[in-house]
């Protein structure tokens, strides 16, 4: 089958959008990729067998898509952009990640006849209920919450196939539809190397008289880190250090309180660093935060790292986000805390240092979960299956 796989960004890089591509290709299937270019990309490349067609994106265009909904800017452009694709090439599916470019796909699915596959990475109008840059005054003119939901659902009704990456938003998307058959699960989950990479070598591990907390990835209000620190403050432990390894909007209040709280010693701040390197202060580490606050967003989401952390078979200290507490609960991978809670969390991080005091080395049981069911060899055939007329 010949595809028109859709991105809204840059790509690569995209471990999710990477792994759909290899396995489709790998499977016999024709993909084109069809993406934006804001670096001076080439324009048209080849990659792992798939062919990437790229369109550079003015900031005028890029920041209208918020309001695309109201305004056509946005859409036009990738009307355009992608009718030239199809003028000359016999598509028979179109694959849309995420939610916006639904409509654009909707319209290439009537045109030229293709099958619409729908690829949800995220409940995109609960992540917009929770993003900043939307509850601008300007942003609040541009994108209406209500009609976001009322697009979601009418772009659920008219898609062939729809894909979640977890359970909790796949319940949630077959209640949308008079055929919640066609709602699959093709989560996050890593590859066999992938898992091979992330496996835990004792050789970069160092010995401390610390432990370590470690937290790798973005570094926003959302992602909940301003929780952790209050509560190391409250445990007056000087033997237990949080390691933030990231960049984002929310750096600077991070430390900003971690010197209001007398934590300068204990919170070290490492920037931005390569995935190898943060791979490898990953490996120096205890135990694995996803401090994430609990929303509707994140009751219906699950990140990436949560499967790679697993298959470290370090512990995990995480929210009470649902789908994040019901894996590690099922999997015996660690220690939930309600998001909020300051003291919830300091009595969590006190029964992981007892353990890790004692000399227990903190071992769980996320990485045989990850080898036998939370791995992409078994979303792949889900994916597959889509593409098979087997779902």
């Amino acid at each position: 089958m010949k595809i028109l796989m859709v991105l809204e960004r840059n790509f690569p890089p995209d471990v999710r959008v990477e792994h759909e591509i290899v396995s489709l290709v790998t499977a016999g299937h024709e993909v084109v990729i069809a993406c934006f270019d804001q670096k001076g990309a080439p324009l048209k490349e080849e990659w792992n067998g798939a062919l990437i067609y790229r369109k550079p994106i003015s900031n005028f265009i890029y920041k209208t898509n918020v309001g695309c909904l109201k305004f056509p800017f946005y859409f036009n452009f990738w009307r355009t952009f992608l009718n030239d694709i199809c003028k000359d090439q016999n598509f028979e599916a179109v694959h849309i990640h995420d939610l916006p470019l639904a409509q654009v796909g909707l319209q290439l699915k009537k045109k030229y006849g293709l099958r619409l596959i729908l690829d949800l990475h995220e409940n995109w109008p609960a992540l917009l209920e929770v993003s900043p840059h939307v509850k601008s005054f300007l942003g609040r003119i541009l994108s209406s919450d209500s009609q976001w939901r009322d697009y979601e659902q009418r772009m659920v009704q008219e898609a062939d196939e729809v894909i979640a990456v977890v359970e909790e938003n796949g319940e949630r998307l077959k209640q949308l539809t008079a055929s919640p058959k066609k709602v699959h699960i093709v989560s996050n989950t890593p590859t066999l190397v992938d898992i091979y990479n992330l496996a835990h070598d004792p050789q970069e591990e160092t010995k401390s008289d610390k432990m370590i907390l470690f937290y790798g990835g973005g570094v926003t209000k959302h992602r909940g880190l301003q929780y952790i620190l209050p509560a190391l403050a409250e445990l007056e432990n000087n033997n237990i250090q949080c390691w933030i390894v990231g960049d984002g909007s929310y750096l600077h209040q991070l430390r900003n309180l971690a010197e209001e709280l007398k934590l300068q010693d204990q919170v070290i701040f490492w920037g931005w660093k390569s995935l190898n390197e943060m791979m490898t202060l990953m490996r120096r580490s205890n135990v694995l935060l996803i401090p994430h606050t609990k929303s509707m967003h994140t009751d219906t989401t699950i990140p990436h790292k949560l499967f790679q952390y697993m298959a470290t078979g370090k512990p995990i200290l995480a929210t009470n986000c649902d789908p994040i507490e019901r894996i590690i609960n099922e999997t015996n991978s660690g220690l939930i805390y309600k998001f909020d809670d300051i003291r919830n969390i300091s009595k969590q991080i006190h029964t992981l240092y007892r353990k890790w005091e004692s000399g227990d080395k903190l071992k769980t049981e996320g990485a045989q979960h990850i080898r036998d069911k939370y791995n992409w060899s078994v979303d792949e055939e889900v994916l597959l299956n889509i593409y098979n007329h087997k779902s």
